[in-house]
Order: structure tokens, then C-alpha cells, then sequence
């Protein structure tokens, strides 16, 4: 075989194995969709981590904050159907404030806070919808402390007359 025929042969070979490599290749994986307040190149391992944490935190499951498509009968993690959904968002912008400007919390090179001072369990310990209680003789309305908002103003003292309203 002269060496014309030698190459030719080589290089269509070669050529047939390149052509079948790269076709079998996946394209590059695009991401996750429509994330708004984690890092655009989180893996899905670090993905999954945070959303265990937040499952743990709140006491919930996925579909407390993402929504089922009906047609496919799976969940459908980029819609913002849920009102939840939102309302984490803001929880994690508030969370990572307070830990920026009162602990000084620095952030890693995806710009997830590395240590903080206040988690999502901090004040959820397990549930979704925490309840605000104010300790009996303390906070707003509590006697000596000015009336909050929408409340009425403590009665005077025995023998004394109410301030002239103006």
C-alpha cells in the first residue's frame, strides 16, 4: 500500500472516531433556572445542601416553596408560582444583611456567607410559620413603654385625669 493510501486510510479513520466521540459527548450542562439570590454556579451538590438546610430549618418539604407541573406530574423547580418561594428570598437577602453588618460574616467565592451568625433556624427551629410572642409586661403596649401602632393608650393612674387629646 503506497503511503498516499496508508494516510488516507489513518486520517478517515481517525476522523470516524473523532466524529463518534463527539457526538456521544452531552452538551454542557446550562445550570440551574431562575436563580435569583444563590450563586448563578452553585453545583448541585452545594444546591442540594442549602435546600436541606432550609427543609430542616422550617420544619417542610419541597413542595412548600416549589410548585408540581400538573402535565409532567414532577416538581418544577424554576417556577415562582408559590408565594413561598418569594418570601425565602427575601428571608435569605435579610439573613445575609444582618450577617454582613452585625457579624461581619465574610463570603466564599460564590458568595455564600461562610459563617454566620443567624440561620434560618435560628428563629424557625423547625417551623414554617414561627409565631412572634412578646413576653407579658414587656414590648410594645407594656405599661411605661409608648403604645405601638394600631393600640390604645394606657388608662392614667389612679386619680389622675387623662392628657386633653388635641
Amino acid at each position: 500500500m503506497p503511503v498516499n493510501k496508508k494516510l488516507l486510510v489513518t486520517l478517515g479513520l481517525l476522523s470516524i472516531v473523532v466524529f463518534g466521540a463527539m457526538t456521544s459527548i452531552k452538551p454542557q450542562d446550562e445550570g440551574f433556572k431562575n436563580l435569583k439570590v444563590l450563586p448563578k454556579n452553585i453545583s448541585g451538590e452545594n444546591l442540594h445542601k442549602v435546600m436541606e438546610e432550609w427543609e430542616h430549618s422550617l420544619g417542610v418539604h419541597c413542595n412548600f416553596c416549589h410548585a408540581r407541573n400538573e402535565e409532567t406530574k414532577k416538581m418544577d423547580w424554576a417556577s415562582d408560582a408559590k408565594p413561598e418561594k418569594e418570601m425565602t428570598r427575601d428571608m435569605f437577602k435579610m439573613m445575609n444583611k444582618i450577617n454582613e453588618k452585625y457579624f461581619h460574616a465574610k463570603k466564599d467565592s460564590l458568595g455564600m456567607v461562610m459563617k454566620a451568625g443567624v440561620n434560618c433556624n435560628t428563629c424557625h427551629r423547625g417551623t414554617a410559620h414561627p409565631e412572634v410572642t412578646v413576653p407579658e409586661g414587656r414590648g410594645p403596649g407594656a405599661p411605661g413603654m409608648a403604645p405601638g401602632p394600631g393600640s390604645q393608650p394606657a388608662p392614667p393612674p389612679a386619680g389622675q385625669s387623662a392628657p386633653a387629646q388635641q
